[in-house]
């Protein structure tokens, strides 16, 4: 069975998740400041970030790998044109490029990151900017896991389709710089930053 096509993360329904409430008003403020409408997710979901964004007056399109989720999205708005694929098609060849792509809580669920970060990479134009992401790790969050004796509560191997990387500030802008694309920004948010519940970095295509 082919590993890049056995994903079907499941979700309850069209609603935002939990993590949307510390997410969504940082990243809608960077797209914001971009001063550009077209945009695509990369790893939409149930389609809830897309419809906010719809509802902003954002161009957008997107995809993702779980056929649940893409049905969600389009039985709560089949005209923002969400559907199922994922970053390791030839999505450029299929949607162009954009000036603007989110990437949600997506890359630590992924396979192979370099293909994640190249198809991010490949679908945005020259100058163009990603806003990714991710649960955020650091000395001593990680150090006030294993002291609290939640490492493995955090850590859990008993989620299907669950975190299967753990990034750092280091290790994400090390992944995309390889595909050119530079960090302009950090922030951690969902708590103080140095025990964030996630971070959101900023990239730009040089």
């Amino acid at each position: 069975m082919n590993e890049e096509r056995v994903i079907n993360y499941l979700y309850p329904d069209a609603g935002a998740s939990h993590t949307h409430a510390y997410l969504w008003a940082p990243v809608t403020q960077f797209l914001a400041q971009s001063g550009e409408k077209r945009v695509f997710e990369l790893g939409c979901g149930n389609g809830s970030f897309a419809r906010k964004l719809s509802e902003d007056g954002f161009e957008v399109r997107g995809v993702d790998p779980s056929e649940q989720g893409i049905q969600q999205a389009n039985s709560a708005d089949s005209s923002i044109g969400l559907e199922v694929g994922n970053a390791y098609d030839p999505l450029v060849e299929k949607y162009g490029t954009f000036p603007s792509l989110v990437s949600l809580e997506v890359v630590e669920h992924v396979y192979y990151p370099r293909k994640y970060a190249k198809c991010v990479a490949d679908l945005l134009c020259e100058g163009g900017v990603a806003i990714v992401s991710t649960p955020y790790h650091g000395y001593w969050k990680n150090l006030v896991l294993a002291i609290s004796g939640k490492m493995d509560l955090h850590f859990t191997a008993l989620w299907d389709h669950g975190h299967i990387k753990f990034w750092s500030v280091a290790t994400l802008t090390e992944l995309f710089a390889e595909q050119g694309l530079v960090c302009e920004k950090v922030l951690r948010v969902g708590r103080i930053p140095i025990f964030g519940k996630s971070m959101i970095l900023m990239f730009r295509k040089a």
